[in-house]
């Protein structure tokens, strides 16, 4: 079970005014709610809880998420800022510890979603609780320790960006490798190669047209943003049929040919 939770009100930092929450995770541990979450980061509690929901294999119950509506009574929606349609109408309402939220950050990997949780986590997640046991210097070593961790990760992304973008194989495999080492400190990365499908390909196999195929992607949001990758697939330059041109065409693993034959037969 988890600790008791407790809303301690209205809270801000900076700009960002949200519902303030503690325990769930443990004795002094700060909560968010998605739907500040989701009003924070200029999204919508649809996307974020989507991008949960997708990567749930990412995200620990108890751990990195709450969904209140397993914990909380049901008549006390409004402490939460919701209304009794709101709660009643949600499947889930899900808060999110400081190692949750940094979870979600990485799917969202954006600059500005980095420096909301930089000052997320100075200013809400530990500034108060390192204040109150008047330990500052924790606080300190906190910051430079995230920042040392969102630079390198920024610096990943930015490496591995460009290998998508690298016709050589071998130049592709040596970005991919620092990136590893910005992340990890090793050199090397197990690099698995999957088979991939276009559209067309994925179509044959399914008895559908390669447009159907890209607007079924589209309904699940199984394409990642440009340029990069997920589970499902990756995106790749190839040449148009019209021109010279190179355009971005998405390339699907099994697992994202699969989705779409799951969403075919459902």
């Amino acid at each position: 079970m988890p600790t008791q939770l407790k809303v301690i009100g209205k809270e801000r930092v900076g700009q960002i005014e949200f519902t303030g929450i503690e325990g769930g995770f443990g004795d002094d541990k700060k909560a968010m709610l998605v739907k500040d979450i989701a009003k924070i980061h200029g999204s919508t509690v649809k996307r974020i809880n989507e991008l949960i929901n997708r990567n749930n294999k990412r995200f620990r119950n108890g751990i990195d998420l709450i969904d209140l509506k397993q914990v909380v009574r049901n008549d006390l929606f409004s402490e939460y800022g919701f209304t009794k349609a709101q709660w009643g109408n949600a499947n889930s309402i899900y808060i999110l510890s400081e190692r949750g939220y940094s979870k979600l950050l990485k799917i969202l990997d954006d600059d500005k979603a980095w420096d909301i949780y930089d000052e997320l986590v100075d200013n809400y997640f530990n500034m108060r609780v390192a204040l109150k046991n008047n330990e500052p210097s924790l606080v300190q070593q906190r910051r430079l320790s995230i920042m040392e961790d969102n630079a390198a990760t920024r610096k990943a992304n930015i490496m591995y960006k460009i290998a998508m973008h690298t016709e050589s194989k071998t130049s592709q495999q040596h970005l991919l490798a620092l990136a590893a080492k910005k992340l990890t400190g090793e050199m090397t990365i197990p690099i698995m190669k999957q088979k991939e499908y276009s559209a067309t390909e994925v179509g044959q196999q399914l008895g559908i047209t390669a447009n159907k195929v890209g607007r079924i992607a589209n309904q699940l949001g199984l394409k990642a943003e440009q340029p990069g990758q997920n589970e499902y697939g990756r995106w790749a330059n190839s040449k148009s049929l019209y021109s010279d041109k190179e355009v971005p065409q998405w390339l699907y693993f099994e697992d994202g040919m699969k989705q779409i034959a799951k969403h075919l037969k459902a």
